[in-house]
């Protein structure tokens, strides 16, 4: 059954590589808005920086997701595939409306939902990563608020006597710096979920593929941490979603929440990917979608407070979306895990083997 192994990894490389489709606005739709690039030359720009998250960013998102949602002895194949299903059959459901929803709170609401469907709540291992994932549902995007707000403050003192031509010029050139940057940041941090999740398939599986030899051999994880083919996979995916791009969620993030010139998104930019890096360095899994809204915002509101279309920006993305995006989670891998319950774990192992 070893082939069922493979399926649900080329799965979890299928949720990378929505995740990526569905949040390339993140990292797109301040330059689009802006009209510094055009959106095909956006797409690219970003999904490249995306891969290069590869070889700086480190692993410790991916070990947060790996052991610190729910206890690794329950998971079984089955429990992945589930989480999977359920975060994958959100994010296309919002994508569809063009909700800036968070693939990383369907991807951890999802996982922990099939963990207590099979072991009920204690399934869960209540601690430091959970209490920071969770607090940092609030507390991202208010770091990106506050960082696009003291950016675009601080833009305003050093350019003061320059002519706005001259600033909006400037700022063009920047934007490419402060786009690539946040494109790196939403790799370095997205990507690595679906790193975890792949790692913790593969060492509940460790029994069965010691074994192998050959190709499947490289199932096999040991102590040395995440695989190679791991890491190249999922930066792979998520590059390549990016690349095909979500382009209705760019209509809302760039224009529904606020207008913004190239000054503006260049501080959006800059704030959302130092707040998404700073958690990135912690190990901490974030909205990098509600992060970059709370920066767009925090920018926006430097000109003045009505800037902000708080109705469909505000509620919209920081409340509604959240919200939406972790209620659903039991009840759907709660039926996609009684289903994998009544076909069996076609790799349940026994503990003499």
């Amino acid at each position: 059954m070893i082939y069922y192994v493979v399926a649900i990894v080329l799965i979890a490389f299928i949720f990378d590589f929505i995740n990526g489709f569905h949040d390339s606005a993140n990292s797109i739709a301040t330059i689009v808005g802006t009209r510094v690039l055009s959106p095909l030359a956006a797409v690219v720009w970003a999904a490249f920086f995306n891969f290069t998250a590869a070889f700086t960013a480190g692993e410790l998102v991916a070990k947060a997701i790996q052991k610190g949602i729910i206890r690794t002895e329950i998971v079984t194949p089955n429990v992945i595939l589930a989480g999977l299903l359920g975060a994958i059959a959100w994010n296309l459901i919002t994508w569809s409306y063009g909700i800036p929803s968070s693939s990383s709170h369907a991807l951890i609401g999802g996982y922990a939902g099939a963990g207590v469907a099979k072991a009920g709540w204690s399934a869960i291992t209540w601690g430091l990563k959970w209490m920071q994932t969770l607090s940092f549902i609030v507390i991202s995007p208010l770091v990106g608020m506050l960082a696009g707000f003291i950016l675009m403050v601080a833009v305003y003192w050093i350019f003061q006597k320059m002519a706005p031509g001259r600033v909006d010029t400037f700022f063009r050139s920047a934007q490419l710096a402060s786009s690539a940057l946040l494109s790196h940041a939403h790799g370095a941090n997205d990507a690595q979920k679906t790193m975890g999740i792949i790692v913790g398939l593969l060492v509940s599986v460790n029994s069965l593929t010691a074994a192998e030899t050959g190709f499947f051999h490289h199932l096999y994880v040991g102590d040395e941490g995440i695989p190679l083919w791991v890491k190249m996979g999922a930066y792979t995916a998520i590059s390549l979603g990016t690349l095909f791009g979500g382009w209705r969620i760019v209509h809302t993030m760039g224009s529904r929440i606020t207008r913004l010139r190239p000054v503006s998104g260049f501080a959006a930019e800059t704030g959302g990917a130092l707040a998404i890096s700073l958690a990135t360095h912690y190990g901490i899994p974030v909205s990098t979608t509600h992060t970059i809204a709370g920066s767009i915002m925090g920018a926006s509101a430097t000109y003045r407070f009505s800037a902000v279309r708080w109705g469909t920006g505000f509620v919209d993305v920081l409340f509604l979306a959240v919200v939406l995006d972790l209620l659903p989670f039991r009840e759907i891998n709660g039926i996609l895990t009684d289903i994998g319950r009544q076909i069996g774990d076609p790799l349940q192992v026994s503990p003499n083997q």
